[in-house]
């Protein structure tokens, strides 16, 4: 019995998918929850696993056409034994894409053409060379076994010889200038558009803060093995940051709010989008209800956002909402940085990297292990009064850790 496999229903805010990977060929035996193929949307990246045991019968999209919720991907026939002889996977394209043709078919038409039509095989000698490439071989001194070519079948060619002598004689190491197009993924274009849209919409500004995070560092020291010991997760520094943000969020509502039209949406709860860095781009997955959270449970979840970007398993749910966001990049050595505020959301903590400075404590020069904190935040509706004071808050907190356990 033949099965169709369907494109997923995706939800409102996403109109389409991008066929990124496909995991199996015709012919091919599928498992039941075996993952076909990935579909990229512009903020996940979706499996799609086979509903039944079988073989793949058909595939109805190549890899980069574009699908809509419910169009059938595949057609599995259900418990066929799968084909001895291994056939080239061919993809149906999608339609008025042009077909492409297969290696192996264009080996053997090549293979037939009159050997007058066909391009003579590349060779190092300058005597294989066209009399413009051999010209410019001989009378620079240039070896063409040492250049990599770009003509057809890798045939080296005249722009190949001149940009091989001119990086010589500028001192590129060998010549070699080697560049790749790339397109772009759906995630990253829309992280692009994303940007762009807050520069556009945004009266963005950014205000600056330092922290002493001795204190901070000490509770880590003194009970971080007992905590984790407790909890089963370590105890990091996203905790407190998150814990302090959600505290002066519920003092500083217009941070936590968002600009519709004409109107401010004020949120009485704090979910918090925590940037993490993928291969695919930056992603925000969010905590909910963080002011309800302990240490424990944002700790936890972090740890299980991680995992789940890392393994692209991260859903559109993970994703979806949000009323301010933290991002680190202390975590990669940033000092300083002036962070881009995410859209509907009006403010972005960005910590930084964690250095030790002199500073004066009670009236003396002490070194202290310091960071950076900004805040970036739409001025339309946050003024700077607002912004200085979140920050003081959240300096306060965590130079004394003991007032978030208060609630203070």
């Amino acid at each position: 019995m033949a099965t169709e496999i369907k494109v997923p229903v995706l939800p409102e805010s996403v109109s389409d998918a991008t066929i990124a990977t496909w995991h199996k060929k015709v012919g091919d035996s599928v498992a039941r929850d075996e993952n076909i193929v990935d579909l990229e949307t512009d903020k996940v990246v979706l499996e799609v696993p086979s509903t039944v045991e079988g073989v793949i019968k058909e595939l109805k999209y190549a890899e980069g056409d574009t699908v809509t919720s419910q169009q059938v991907l595949a057609i599995i026939e259900e418990g066929a034994a799968p084909a001895k002889s291994a056939e080239a996977p061919k993809a149906e394209p999608a339609a008025g894409a042009e077909q492409v043709q297969p290696k192996a078919e264009a080996a053997k038409a090549e293979a037939a053409a009159p050997a007058s039509t066909r391009p003579a095989p590349v060779s190092g000698g300058a005597a294989d060379l066209p009399p413009g490439a051999r010209f410019t071989a001989v009378t620079q001194g240039i070896d063409p076994s040492q250049v990599e070519g770009t003509g057809r079948r890798g045939a080296v060619t005249k722009e190949d010889l001149v940009n091989y002598a001119s990086g010589k004689t500028a001192g590129v190491s060998g010549g070699h200038r080697p560049e790749e197009r790339v397109p772009m993924t759906r995630i990253r274009k829309r992280i692009a558009e994303r940007l762009m849209q807050s520069k556009e919409s945004i009266a963005m500004l950014t205000s600056f803060n330092e922290v002493n995070l001795g204190k901070v560092m000490a509770m880590r020291k003194e009970l971080g093995e007992s905590f984790q010991k407790q909890h089963g997760v370590k105890l990091g520094f996203m905790s407190f940051f998150a814990k302090a943000a959600a505290n002066a969020l519920q003092k500083y509502p217009v941070i936590n709010a968002s600009v519709d039209g004409d109107d401010i949406i004020y949120h009485g709860y704090a979910d918090i989008s925590i940037a993490v860095s993928t291969d695919r781009g930056l992603v925000t997955p969010v905590l909910r209800n963080v002011e309800r959270m302990g240490f424990a449970d944002v700790e936890k979840a972090i740890g299980d956002y991680a995992v789940k970007a890392r393994d692209g398993k991260l859903s559109l749910d993970d994703l979806q909402g949000g009323t301010f966001t933290i991002t680190n990049g202390g975590t990669f050595g940033s000092l300083m940085s002036t962070p881009i505020v995410n859209p509907p959301q009006s403010a972005i903590l960005g910590m930084h990297t964690i250095k030790e400075r002199p500073i004066v404590e009670n009236g003396q020069i002490v070194a202290a292990p310091m960071m950076y904190i900004a805040l970036s935040y739409d001025h339309r509706i946050i003024d700077g009064k607002d912004a200085v004071q979140f920050l003081v808050d959240i300096k306060d907190q965590l130079e004394n850790p003991h007032r978030m356990l208060l609630g203070m």
